[in-house]
């Protein structure tokens, strides 16, 4: 696991509401990953938008996960926003959907293989199907779509025994927040790959779920297209967290000597 001091070597961050987000750019994202994959390096990488930092700040065990992970990154642009009002002028949206795929991409002309952890088996196998299409020289060495309920140890040692044998270097993991996250941090040392935390990445390159426009995407309206898409499983998350975030990050900000 990397300490705090080999963090800040790695990526500039500043805490959001107590979560350290990185001010970095897709092409970091890509250079670090290949390195530590072909070091078979255990790794966490995470992104991060305002309902990942608000169940953070509403739990302090989760808070700890996340800051012990090797990155997290501005998902959403309402924390690119608060980096740059804390100072960061060249923070960047950096997005679980594109950085998956910049990295496979990557990953395909550095022989790197790949693995998928999560999704139901159909978005599973179209996410696969899709992968391969665009990326058919790509090693994807491993794919499970585990059962909802919580696994046993021993079906969770069976899990990491099939993750290694596969020899996937990269896993990408999705499983929804914080599920994954935890997941992911319950996994440092014993998983010999980079594991990528990516939630809705994995419906979005299946093609079971549509990703807002572009423009939606780049004036932080993201959440309305989602919202607009699935009311009621999202209703609850915006009405809780939105208005609490603004609330927390204009003291924080107010706070900032």
């Amino acid at each position: 696991m990397t300490t705090t001091a080999e963090l800040q070597n790695l990526f500039v961050t500043r805490p959001i509401l107590g979560v350290n987000v990185a001010v970095s750019n897709y092409d970091e994202v890509v250079q670090k990953t290949l390195l530590w994959a072909r070091e078979r390096h255990s790794r966490a990488l995470f992104f991060a938008n305002v309902h990942m930092v608000m169940e953070a700040a509403d739990n302090p065990a989760f808070l700890g996960r996340l800051n012990d992970a090797d990155v997290v990154f501005p998902d959403g642009m309402p924390l690119v926003w608060a980096l740059r009002a804390l100072g960061q002028r060249r923070a960047r949206r950096v997005c679980g959907p594109d950085a998956m795929a910049v990295v496979l991409a990557a990953a395909e002309k550095a022989r790197i293989s790949v693995g998928f952890y999560g999704g139901s088996q159909a978005t599973l196998d179209s996410l696969v199907a899709a992968v391969s299409m665009r990326h058919p020289d790509l090693g994807i060495v491993f794919h499970e779509s585990p059962p909802f309920r919580a696994l046993t140890p021993e079906e969770d040692l069976a899990v990491v025994n099939r993750i290694a044998a596969s020899g996937a270097q990269l896993l990408f993991v999705g499983l929804g927040c914080p599920k994954q996250e935890n997941w992911v941090m319950e996994h440092m040392g014993r998983v010999p790959a980079v594991m990528f935390a990516v939630g809705a990445a994995f419906d979005f390159i299946a093609g079971s779920k549509r990703r807002a426009p572009r423009w939606m995407q780049r004036s932080g309206l993201e959440w309305g297209f989602r919202f607009a898409a699935e009311p009621r499983r999202l209703a609850m998350r915006y009405l809780k967290h939105n208005p609490r975030f603004i609330i927390k990050f204009l003291r924080q900000l107010l706070a900032e000597p």
